[in-house]
C-alpha cells in the first residue's frame, strides 16, 4: 500500500516538474523569437525595400557605348545596391512567360525598350530620396522613362515606423506577461508543498533552510527549461538560414548570444524571484490559513 502511494507520489512531483519546464520553456521560448525578431527588425524591413526595384527605360537611339557608360556609373553609385541589364528581347520573352502568348507574331516588330532594374539600398528607399535619383537619371538624354512603385514605397516606409512602435509594446507587455506566468507556474508547485513547508517550520528549522531545497530545484528547473528554450531558438536561426539566406539572419552573431544570453539568465533569474517569494509567503501564513 505505501509503496503504491510513494508511487504516485513520485508521478505527481515529475509531473508537477515538467509542467514547470513546460512553461518556462514555451515562455522563454516565445520571448527569444520576440527578442530575435526586434534585433532583425532592421534587417527584415531593409531587405524588404530593397526588393523594390526602379525600372530605368532607355530610347531605342541609345548604343552599346551609352549602355556601358551606364553600367559603370551604377557601380559607382552610392545609391546602387545591384542592378541588372535587361534588353528588350529579354523583355519580350518574359512578358511572353507572363502572358503566355507571343504578341510580337501579331504586332510584327518589338515595341519593348532596353532597361535597367535598379534595386536600391534601403536608406535611399524614401520618396525624397528616390526624387532625387530619378531627376539625376533623367539627366541622361537617353533615359526614355524612369518607373518605380511609388505608393508601395510610401506605404513600406510608414508601416515600418507602425511595426517598429508596436513592436516595444508588445515587447514590453509579453515580458511582463512572462514573469506572471513562470511565477504562478512556480507558486503552484509549491502549493503543493505548503504542509511539509509549515512542518518543518514548526519543528524549528530556519527559513534560509526551509527555502534552499525549494529555490534550488526551481533554479535547476529554470536552467532546463531556459537551455531547452535556446535549443528550440538556435534550431529556428538555422531553419531561417537555410530556407531564407538572404534575410542574412545569423549574421549579427554578437546580438544573436545576448539574446540567447538572456533567455538563460532569465530562466534563472525569474525561477529564483518567484520561488523566494513563494516560499516566503506560505512561511508568514498562520497554520489555518494552510486550508
Amino acid at each position: 500500500m505505501s509503496s503504491s502511494f510513494e508511487k504516485f507520489q513520485k508521478r505527481r512531483v515529475i509531473t508537477s516538474y515538467f509542467s514547470v519546464v513546460l512553461s518556462i520553456f514555451l515562455v522563454l521560448f516565445l520571448l527569444g523569437t520576440l527578442g530575435l525578431f526586434v534585433i532583425n527588425s532592421k534587417r527584415l524591413s531593409d531587405n524588404f525595400k530593397e526588393e523594390i526595384a526602379m525600372t530605368v527605360f532607355f530610347k531605342n537611339e541609345a548604343n552599346d557605348s551609352v549602355m556601358k557608360a551606364f553600367t559603370e556609373e551604377m557601380k559607382t553609385a552610392k545609391f546602387a545596391k545591384s542592378f541588372e541589364y535587361v534588353s528588350k528581347e529579354q523583355a519580350a520573352a518574359q512578358h511572353k512567360e507572363v502572358i503566355g502568348e507571343d504578341f510580337m507574331q501579331f504586332l510584327g516588330v518589338n515595341p519593348l525598350q532596353n532597361s535597367f532594374d535598379i534595386h536600391l539600398k534601403a536608406d535611399f528607399v524614401t520618396n525624397p530620396e528616390i526624387a532625387k535619383i530619378e531627376n539625376r537619371l533623367r539627366k541622361n538624354e537617353m533615359v526614355a522613362d524612369i518607373v518605380y512603385d511609388k505608393q508601395l514605397v510610401t506605404l513600406v516606409n510608414d508601416n515600418v515606423k507602425n511595426i517598429s512602435m508596436w513592436i516595444l509594446i508588445v515587447t514590453g507587455v509579453f515580458a511582463f506577461v512572462s514573469v506572471l506566468l513562470i511565477n504562478s507556474s512556480l507558486r503552484l508547485s509549491i502549493y503543493a508543498n505548503r504542509f511539509i513547508i509549515k512542518t518543518m517550520q514548526m519543528v524549528g528549522a530556519t527559513k534560509s533552510f526551509i527555502r534552499k531545497p525549494f529555490i534550488k530545484t526551481s533554479v535547476i528547473l529554470g536552467f532546463i527549461g531556459a537551455v531547452l528554450a535556446i535549443l528550440a531558438l538556435i534550431g529556428l536561426l538555422v531553419y531561417i538560414q537555410f530556407n531564407f539566406p538572404n534575410l542574412g539572419i545569423m549574421e549579427d552573431q554578437l546580438a544573436i548570444s545576448v539574446v540567447l544570453l538572456g533567455v538563460l539568465v532569465m530562466g534563472i533569474v525569474i525561477t529564483w524571484i518567484s520561488t523566494y517569494f513563494a516560499t516566503q509567503r506560505f512561511l508568514n501564513l498562520r497554520t489555518d490559513d494552510l486550508y
